[in-house]
């Protein structure tokens, strides 16, 4: 099928993966719109919002950027009334941003907690109730919860952060019911390997060698959202096992260093 004229939301889409999925959706022919809590660089991971229409455009689609912070309930109100002012539609959603945080129950302050919740299982949440009038008005929908299959022996040492991922996950699965009636389909997706984005940069999961780049995630969002949305639902999905649905079988292409050997996640 086509994804021309789509029209997508990626929160947390100024850097890392969601710059990645921008890209990847408007080469697909989606026009986009950009969400993120900053518009000002930082030097440790290249992009801004501003950089990223610019990116968008030059492929030939329209960008739409929307200041968003997810842990505001009318932040992500007005992205999404903004996206359906621009462009009259709604018909994909990637939650994309994130935060992270890995440490012990015993160790994990209130706030800490609070903010995992909020930027991830919480905002996901919102985010989708918020566009799925727009997705059911035209009978299409895809959402994407960047969340991982829920296996509960991996929480150990990072319940919180859990917590609030498997969250996002049960979300997938209880809202793919509610919705395939409206002919609206939403997925679960997760890296087999460490990706080089902005929270594996600041707490050192690995090093640059051993990351894969951002493309794969970008690849795997595209092959679930460029099908008909009767035709899978409610499922979460690691990076790898879409792909190779689609017959991809050498991953080598999204190492950050060629040759070699990815760092695979623990959960």
């Amino acid at each position: 099928m086509t994804l021309e004229n789509r029209v997508a939301i990626i929160t947390g889409a100024s850097r890392g993966v969601g710059r990645a999925v921008a890209l990847t959706l408007a080469k697909a022919g989606c026009d986009v719109v950009l969400a993120s809590k900053t518009v000002e660089p930082d030097p440790r991971l290249p992009g801004t919002l501003g950089e990223v229409r610019s990116e968008v455009e030059a492929l030939g689609r329209r960008a739409l950027v929307v200041q968003t912070d997810v842990r505001h309930e009318e932040q992500i109100q007005n992205m999404v009334a903004e996206a359906a002012r621009e462009f009259g539609r709604i018909d994909i959603l990637v939650n994309n941003a994130g935060a992270l945080f890995l440490a012990p129950v015993s160790e994990t302050p209130t706030k800490r907690f609070d903010l995992v919740m909020g930027v991830n299982a919480r905002a996901a949440f919102i985010a989708a109730r918020e566009c799925l009038p727009h997705m059911a008005k035209n009978r299409w929908g895809q959402i994407v919860n960047m969340s991982p299959p829920i296996e509960p022996g991996h929480a150990f040492g990072k319940v919180a952060y859990l917590t609030s991922k498997y969250g996002m996950t049960l979300l997938t699965y209880g809202l793919a019911e509610e919705v395939r009636p409206d002919n609206v389909a939403v997925h679960s997706l997760w890296p087999a390997c460490v990706v080089e984005t902005m929270a594996t940069i600041r707490f050192g999961l690995g090093s640059h060698e051993v990351w894969r780049t951002p493309e794969i995630l970008a690849d795997a969002t595209l092959a679930l959202v460029d099908k008909a949305p009767s035709l899978r639902t409610g499922r979460a999905w690691i990076d790898e096992e879409v792909l190779r649905e689609e017959g991809l079988t050498d991953f080598a292409k999204y190492s950050c260093v060629q040759g070699a050997e990815p760092m695979r996640l623990p959960f």
